[in-house]
């Protein structure tokens, strides 16, 4: 099955609107929100009530957001993979980031003011991950990813499915266009994979390649597979798939998710070493299963997921980096966004 050619125009005055919030503005004044604080994140009883609105979205243009400081750093590690290696130091000017992924509701809210229709929509399905039979005998390499028709952000297992009770989740199935498009939306923008990194690492050291993310009790403070991959997920950590936003503590700087859940799409081009991790490429199973992608460019992506396990690609770290084909909405990447 081919993939259609993508639609190169559609949807492109919305990527165009959002200088400076008009859009979002525009909005904004047709909206009588009143005002609902949302309960405080950082555990599985806030995250599990929480809306997915951050309090005084539709009223604040930083709504949801955490400025984070500048500063110099040396973004990567020697201690992970390869294409983690680092390259000099960095300057960082101050700006502000989501303190969560961007949920579904607060894409909804996008989609309900503008009319937008994701790369999924429009190409008619996505790439979902799905665990294979224990010990099931296949040619495939990768016997995990599909191309399902009828996935999207709304339908993130496909037709069949639906977002009742998930509202609070990342939202997924995002092609990179689709997440910039909410981010001008809003006047902002997607983080660089230097300012993703900072972020993550709140002036703290790398984690090490290997180690879990654990507290000193062992317990996970983040979602991560843990569990015999693809096959078992044990949620040790409370979730199978992925969780809603904010169920574990921020870091440093008052940051959820950071690490694991989804993957975080970049503003940056994947350029380096390109270091495999077992086969963790959705686009390499659909072109092994007869599926042609339209032409797409590599970029950065970051954070990890929770398909990410010890025993498979342990990316569940700050300075780790995959590439990601632009046009490929998944079922394990998601975004958040930045004001400069």
């Amino acid at each position: 099955m081919a993939i259609r050619k993508p639609l190169a125009a559609a949807g492109a005055a919305i990527l165009l609107v959002g200088l400076a919030g008009t859009a979002f503005l525009a909005w904004q004044r047709g909206q009588a929100q009143a005002a609902v604080v949302q309960p405080a994140l950082g555990s599985a009883a806030g995250c599990a009530r929480h809306g997915g609105l951050p309090d005084g979205f539709g009223r604040d243009l930083r709504a949801g957001m955490v400025r984070v400081p500048g500063g110099a750093f040396e973004p990567g590690t020697m201690r992970g993979y390869p294409d983690e290696r680092p390259n000099g130091r960095v300057a960082i000017r101050p700006f502000w980031i989501d303190r969560t992924e961007v949920t579904n509701a607060q894409f909804a809210a996008f989609v309900e003011a503008t009319g937008y229709r994701t790369w999924a929509e429009r190409e008619g399905g996505a790439a979902v991950f799905r665990a294979p039979p224990r010990g099931a005998s296949t040619q495939n390499p990768m016997p995990w990813w599909a191309f399902v028709d009828g996935a999207n952000w709304r339908h993130p297992e496909g037709p069949d499915s639906n977002l009742n009770g998930r509202a609070n989740h990342p939202v997924v199935h995002v092609a990179r266009e689709d997440a910039l498009a909410y981010a001008r939306w809003l006047g902002r923008d997607l983080p660089t994979e230097d300012e993703w990194e900072w972020a993550a690492r709140a002036s703290g050291e790398p984690e090490r390649l290997g180690r879990e993310p654990r507290d000193a009790d062992g317990k996970p403070v983040a979602n991560f597979w843990q569990g015999v991959f693809p096959y078992v997920d044990a949620a040790e950590d409370d979730h199978a798939g992925r969780a809603p936003v904010g169920c574990y503590a921020t870091n440093g700087w008052g940051l959820h998710d950071m690490i694991g859940n989804v993957w975080e799409w970049t503003l940056d081009p994947y350029r380096g070493v390109r270091q495999p991790h077992g086969n963790g490429d959705p686009a390499a199973e659909l072109k092994a299963a007869g599926i042609t992608l339209p032409p797409g460019s590599s970029y950065v992506i970051k954070g990890g997921s929770y398909l990410c396990a010890a025993s498979y690609c342990s990316r569940f770290r700050s300075t780790a980096r995959h590439p990601m084909e632009d046009n490929l909405p998944t079922s394990h990447v998601g975004f958040r966004t930045v004001l400069r």
